[in-house]
């Protein structure tokens, strides 16, 4: 370990593995920022949009944010936009979003706060993360009041010139979600002044709002604090981070499976892999660079470790190596089919006429709707225990039971088995 190295992290500085990892895009001012995080144990924060029960992969990269801050000594607060929420943010968007009931955004909230227990550690110590709601000082908070107090330290023009309120311009920015920039800004001036939190963290587009809760907090706590940007994450074939084909990828594994999650990960882009195992995993340098000299088929092993670690980290070491060995018993010929997606019927389902391959489709989650399994089911997309099906009418009887199960695929990455009992 050189002089000066987090024995931890194997970096000198929380800013250091930032830069190393791929996180770093914009500072507001590095050199005062690297020197206050020496000096002290700093407070930073990144919010989180709680529009459903569940983050997707596409938080991933904030959330490793606040995890290596922590790592670094420095303490992580996740802020959940109950309130802001019900405005919506503007930035990165083309369209207005779906406006929240208060029931909803408060399932939501507790969806979040579960998946984030498995990256950050919570508590009352130093350097322990906190989870607030924003609602909890916004909501009870009076329009002519809050207008009075604080809408005289926000410029119309400037906030013209931000690219989240700019972009939405062109195509129609309503008034409510014009708010939305005061509002983020009014969070960070609260955590600075309850809290003492000096940092706010985000994605680049996140730049506009950063930068006017750091002239806010400068303007009515008297207090200097900085602003830190990550890329935002595309993939090397330009596709948006966490979207596929089939839709988002989900944090929770009652809407992606632990197995589907990992075969996210072992069915990334060739080029996407060093980079990836930088952002998403907390594999030592040394690790990774190894994995990175891989080349050719070789690459296939870093990918195993890349799906091994991402899954670990969220849904546990036990259930990672289950899903790896799903995938051996699918594509390598060995591994634990147990450990494949399944669900259970009674074999008198497949007596008579049996059940037909559509509903099973739908049922056991491989497909949204008939009308899909159909058009899978053209294209040849669909098997029963591997063979190609090519009947829309086909049905599952008895017949199709091999030890006790039945093995559907759509495609070569979706599987699923019917255990019947």
């Amino acid at each position: 370990m050189e002089k000066g190295m987090n024995n931890e992290t194997g970096f000198a500085s929380f800013l250091d593995e930032m830069k190393w990892r791929g996180f770093f895009e914009q500072c507001t001012d590095e050199k005062a920022l690297a020197e206050l995080l020496t000096a002290e144990t700093v407070t930073a924060y990144i919010g989180f949009d709680p529009t459903a029960d569940s983050l997707h992969i596409g938080s991933l990269l904030p959330i490793m944010g606040l995890v290596h801050l922590q790592r670094h000594g420095h303490r992580p607060i996740a802020i959940v936009g109950g309130a802001t929420a019900m405005v919506g943010d503007p930035s990165g968007r083309t369209e207005l979003r779906s406006m929240l009931t208060l029931e909803q955004i408060e399932r939501n909230l507790q969806g979040i706060k579960e998946q984030l227990s498995h990256y950050i550690r919570f508590g009352d110590g130093p350097q322990d993360g906190l989870m607030l709601n924003n609602a909890d000082w916004l909501k009870d908070f009076g329009y002519l009041e809050f207008l009075r107090e604080y809408g005289q330290f926000f410029s119309v023009n400037q906030m013209l010139t931000r690219d989240s309120v700019k972009t939405r311009m062109e195509h129609g920015l309503s008034f409510i979600e014009f708010n939305y920039m005061i509002l983020q800004a009014f969070d960070f001036m609260v955590l600075n002044r309850d809290h003492g939190c000096r940092l706010q963290m985000g994605g680049s587009d996140q730049w506009g709002n950063i930068c006017s809760g750091i002239d806010l907090t400068r303007r009515v706590n008297r207090q200097e604090v900085y602003g830190l940007t990550f890329p935002l994450m595309m993939t090397a074939a330009g596709t948006k981070m966490g979207k596929t084909a089939s839709g988002a990828v989900w944090l929770a594994a009652a809407r992606t499976s632990v197995h589907d999650f990992y075969q996210f990960w072992i069915n990334v882009d060739d080029r996407d892999v060093a980079r990836f195992l930088r952002l998403y995993t907390l594999l030592p340098r040394e690790r990774i660079e190894e994995l990175e000299k891989l080349q050719g088929a070789d690459i296939r092993e870093a990918k195993r470790v890349l799906a091994g670690e991402v899954t670990a980290l969220l849904h546990g070491r036990d259930a990672a190596d289950k899903a790896a060995e799903a995938a051996r018993a699918l594509f390598g010929g060995g591994g634990d089919a147990e450990s494949i997606p399944s669900s259970e019927r009674p074999e008198g389902d497949f007596a008579g006429d049996g059940l037909l391959l559509l509903e099973a489709l739908v049922e056991s989650g491989l497909l949204k709707s008939k009308g899909e399994a159909r058009r899978m089911i053209r294209q040849q997309a669909v098997r029963v225990n591997g063979e190609v099906i090519s009947d829309e009418m086909r049905a599952l009887s008895a017949a199709d039971i091999r030890d006790g199960r039945i093995a559907l695929q759509v495609g070569k990455k979706r599987h699923h088995h019917i255990l019947v009992g």
